[in-house]
């Protein structure tokens, strides 16, 4: 089976060609940070007009590298949310207008489920129950897996997501957009135990994430020892390596331990990291250590993987061609589309999962 999958959640225009769901033929990703640069994060309508722009020669640019023609695909799948409301439906009009020209399936795919089903190119078969930690600039979110295409959360962030606070970090150093690499490289040579920052806490105990306070510490900080941002141009001081290296450091061992907690709590076969903090060799390292303490494997997407892609969409949409799903072309987006289907009622279920959200 030859799946087209279609992203456009935000601001990475995407197509893909994938066979059998785990055979990646062809990938073609167009990033929008040049355009959003300048003003420090995703401006959803310059980001819908570059939609508009890219997404034909994306799609054709996919089909070409994978030699094969329209009239070989045998199904579309296409990001429907959560997301930009203006960005998700240029993919979604397309990927729609397509099936009808051609005649052929279409089914929406939920852009966390897509993240999950990153990991199946570079990995071997996942095993579940699994337990699947998506953390990117929009979402922190951990996932039961069940069986394949069942999911309950967890945990998740109570307020920023992990890579929003590295943006919003990076912003207040002057550091530029997107934060999280730039961050990652200069604490490379910066001390993690320079500024102390406590490590986030959840009142009620629940295992969830928190970042805001981080960032809010990160703030207090910078105004109390009057660190100066970084000016354009400028080499970044040792203070504010030192600095990025602490704020990273707490960010990786919250996503590590309330991990281990729930891994803990779940015992899952295989461990998923995903999304695109999961670029992250220092939380890559920190990961694959607690879970060699639990035993358990734990699988990341490849680097190019890791970031949105249409890979993802169509490996999660062949899934659903398979077992016969068919979307009608009244198929529409979904800004805050949830990924949970698994309501706490069987024996098993009640015995693993004792945090309902």
């Amino acid at each position: 089976m030859l799946v087209l999958g279609i992203e456009t959640s935000c601001d990475e225009t995407a197509a893909a060609v994938v066979r059998d769901c785990k055979e990646l033929v062809s990938s073609v990703i167009s990033s929008q940070t040049d355009v959003h640069k300048r003003f420090g994060g995703v401006v959803p309508e310059l980001a819908s007009r570059e939609h508009l722009e890219r997404i034909e020669p994306i799609v054709e640019e996919a089909m070409g590298r994978a030699q094969v023609g329209f009239d070989e695909i045998d199904g579309i799948a296409v990001t429907v949310g959560p997301g930009l409301i203006g960005s998700l439906l240029v993919g979604l009009c397309y990927a729609k207008g397509l099936a009808y020209a051609l005649g052929r399936p279409i089914v929406g795919v939920n852009h966390l489920e897509g993240h999950i089903y990153s990991v199946v190119f570079d990995n071997p078969p996942v095993e579940h129950p699994a337990l699947a930690l998506i953390v990117s600039g929009g979402h922190t979110h951990m996932f039961y897996v069940p069986r394949p295409g069942q999911y309950k959360i967890v945990a998740r962030t109570r307020d920023d997501a992990a890579g929003e606070a590295y943006d919003k970090v990076a912003k207040m150093l002057g550091l530029g957009y997107p934060g999280g690499p730039i961050i990652e490289r200069l604490a490379r040579e910066g001390d993690p135990r320079a500024v102390r920052f406590s490590l986030p806490k959840i009142s009620d105990r629940r295992p969830d994430f928190s970042f805001s306070g981080l960032k809010t510490a990160v703030s207090k900080y910078v105004r109390e020892t009057g660190l100066q941002p970084v000016k354009e141009g400028e080499t970044p001081s040792q203070a504010i390596k030192d600095l990025a290296a602490s704020f990273q450091d707490v960010v990786i061992r919250s996503l590590v331990s309330t991990t281990e907690r729930v891994a803990a709590e779940h015992q899952p076969k295989t461990l998923i990291v995903a999304g695109g903090v999961a670029c992250n060799m220092a939380l890559r390292e920190a990961m694959s250590a607690m879970a060699e303490r639990l035993g358990i494997p734990v699988y990341f997407p490849s680097r190019h993987l890791s970031t949105d892609n249409a890979a993802m969409i169509a490996a999660a949409g062949s899934v659903k061609l398979a077992a016969g799903e068919r979307a009608g072309l009244d198929l529409n987006a979904d800004v805050s589309l949830r990924l949970q289907n698994i309501e706490v009622e069987d024996d098993e279920l009640r015995r693993r999962v004792r945090y309902r959200l």
